[in-house]
């Protein structure tokens, strides 16, 4: 993987990194097309989200309830829809691409090529919000410490949200939850009338 991510580094080709990782391991493909209103960020999939072959499929994962009862998504989703979640503008991906079964197998290689494919994808597919699912991954990729909530800087001209993270192995209350959620939804919205407003 190192002599790949040398290649792409002299390249610039995220597809032929992706393509070859592909290849190589079993994960989950993103969900993203270009100037969507929203991109959900995860760390990585999990083992068992690789079987099912969805997003957020864990046992007791709340990801896909809580974007219906919060307003980021006008109707219930499943995770076996989570393909269908492009039809409301909204993409996922994760910063690091290898399934593990906790995110503490992660390396610091992982976690290094993960930034480089991630902000590729995100300079490519230039959507107006990104939210990370979970504080550890927006910092694993800032490479700096952060709060939950709107970041101060902007990625790629996108608005900056931090969720806490849905995941089994984060416990928050619920209510504390819904609050985040219910922000990201109005900052997309907000977004969005903003950008509907501007003229031509």
């Amino acid at each position: 993987m190192a002599v790949r991510l040398e290649h792409f580094r002299r390249t610039g080709s995220s597809r032929a990194i992706l393509f070859q990782t592909k290849l190589d391991m079993k994960t989950l493909a993103d969900h993203l097309r270009k100037g969507m209103k929203l991109v959900i960020v995860g760390c990585n999939p999990t083992e068992s989200s690789v079987r099912t072959g969805h997003y957020y499929s864990g046992r007791g994962n709340p990801f896909w309830p809580v974007l219906f009862e919060t307003g980021v998504i006008p109707e219930p989703l499943e995770y076996r829809d989570d393909k269908r979640i492009i039809e409301f503008a909204i993409g996922l991906t994760d910063l690091v691409k290898r399934p593990t079964r906790t995110i503490e197998e992660l390396t610091r290689e992982d976690y290094a090529e993960g930034r480089i494919v991630l902000s590729q994808k995100l300079g490519e597919y230039v959507p107006h919000v990104i939210a990370f699912n979970g504080k550890n991954v927006y910092e694993q990729f800032a490479q700096r410490r952060a709060k939950l909530g709107l970041q101060k800087d902007l990625l790629y001209g996108a608005k900056v949200y931090v969720l806490p993270a849905t995941d089994s192995q984060h416990a928050l209350k619920p209510k504390d939850r819904i609050v985040h959620f219910r922000k990201l939804a109005a900052l997309v919205r907000k977004v969005e009338t903003s950008r509907d407003a501007k003229p031509l």
